[in-house]
């Protein structure tokens, strides 16, 4: 006795422009997730200035106000993202990978003022980069081979084997 669970390929199937892959969905998680930290990053940064430790020996020195606020737009902004990321629009996917990308330079220069947590949020907005974009773009993809049934075998998925 075999049967199949609809779940999320039946209702990709059915409804492809609705279909969110598992990478995806991470994905959408680990830029809320970014977001909310650059946003609490760059609050914390406008706030007090003395909560971070400055190194005045780093090419890159900036006022800790001016990176506050850089951190919290883009926080704010990839928060946005990452919401609009579950709906499985490609418009939502390139700006997640373009926020993304500018978090990750702006948390590189960050690197002087909080090494841990810079170096932390680099690795999250990789991951995110990564996610976006090595998760399958079309419902094709996820809905895979298990749609014709176990019972049918290789000929019913595969048009290149000939019965014997």
């Amino acid at each position: 006795m075999a049967s199949h669970v609809g779940g999320v390929q039946a209702e990709a199937a059915r409804h492809p422009h609705r279909a969110v892959s598992g990478w995806l969905v991470f994905a959408a998680v680990m830029l809320l997730f970014a977001g909310l930290m650059g946003l609490g990053q760059g609050i914390s940064a406008i706030r007090n200035d003395q909560v971070f430790l400055v190194t005045r020996n780093y090419v890159f020195s900036f006022d800790l106000t001016g990176w506050g606020w850089v951190h919290a737009i883009l926080g704010a902004v990839a928060v946005i993202a990452g919401l609009a990321l579950f709906t499985g629009a490609m418009w939502a996917r390139v700006t997640g990978v373009v926020l993304a990308g500018l978090s990750l330079i702006a948390n590189f220069l960050w690197l002087p003022y909080y090494p841990v947590w810079a170096v932390a949020l680099l690795v999250v907005d990789a991951l995110v980069i990564w996610a976006l974009c090595a998760g399958p773009g079309t419902s094709e993809r996820t809905a895979g081979p298990s749609q014709a049934g176990p019972s049918q075998g290789p000929q019913a998925t595969d048009p290149h084997v000939t019965g014997r």
